[in-house]
């Protein structure tokens, strides 16, 4: 039996550039993982089993997909039961169930004794989901394409988090509907780049004064989800230095100096929506 840590993501910086003749869009992005985390094992089974403590069918399930992608291209006979323990919350922006599915591409990887190397499994993981091919490479990295494109760094600043959803989730495919882009932002690549690397270079430094965070997505959503606005003017008022809706949401994250300030601020949430105190991963 192999068991991994399936951790959670936050978005530092989200622009969304272009809609691509694919259908996809082409974005950049400074995604950094945190220590909440799923749990998945992996164990010899008769077939393809995935068993989660949350109401969703296999078939809906992208851990399911995932393994049987993998599974169909390497023509793979055996079977495997995968348990996943949720505690990451879906349709939240966190990344949930892109981790669930790279970690088991990873760990099937080693479970059958497939040998593929990282890059075979990322192009199979970008066919999954265009998430995915980010975390093969936690903690933190710069994200551009279609997800496909992925840049790791390097980082030592741990930052404390406080992560709030609402009642509510946000589907990435409503989001993405509700964009309209009226302009191509690719003229202004290079502007935004740069912008993302000052970003990168003070979490590094832990010039959190300096440091100027961003989401596309907010301005659109946050006409059809106004409670997300709320919760990021709530979590600044209860002490958070900086706060924004990770990723396409509905989970927003304020930063805190220290944990003792997150963990009284979590009190002002808690009872009315899912909460935890958080902490970004280091290399």
């Amino acid at each position: 039996m192999l068991t991994y840590k399936s951790f959670a993501k936050i978005n530092w910086a989200l622009s969304v550039l272009k809609k691509r003749d694919d259908g996809y869009h082409d974005i950049l992005s400074l995604i950094h993982a945190i220590d909440l985390h799923d749990t998945i094992t992996f164990e010899p089974y008769d077939k393809l089993e995935v068993k989660i403590n949350l109401p969703i069918s296999k078939e809906e399930n992208i851990v399911y997909w995932a393994a049987k992608t993998l599974k169909d291209h390497c023509k793979v006979e055996d079977g495997v039961l995968i348990k996943i323990e949720k505690e990451i919350p879906t349709a939240s922006g966190l990344g949930g169930g892109s981790s669930n599915a790279a970690v088991t591409l990873k760990a099937l990887n080693k479970f059958w004794n497939l040998n593929l190397s990282l890059e075979k499994l990322k192009e199979i993981a970008i066919s999954v989901g265009s998430d995915v091919p980010f975390f093969f490479h936690l903690p933190i990295a710069l994200v551009e394409g279609k997800g496909d494109i992925v840049k790791p760094l390097q980082i030592e600043k741990v930052y404390t988090l406080l992560v709030v959803k609402p009642s509510f989730g946000i589907s990435t495919k409503f989001a993405y509907e509700s964009l309209r882009l009226k302009e191509d932002l690719t003229e202004k690549y290079e502007k935004i780049n740069n912008s993302i690397w000052q970003l990168y270079k003070n979490l590094c430094e832990g010039k959190i004064e300096k440091i100027k965070i961003w989401n596309d997505f907010e301005k659109i959503l946050l006409n059809s989800f106004p409670e997300v606005e709320e919760i990021k003017k709530k979590l600044i008022k209860a002490g958070a230095i900086l706060s924004l809706m990770s990723g396409s949401g509905s989970a927003v994250f304020g930063v805190f100096e220290d944990d003792e300030k997150a963990k009284v601020a979590a009190t002002a949430f808690k009872g009315k929506y899912w909460c935890r105190v958080v902490h970004t991963l280091t290399s």
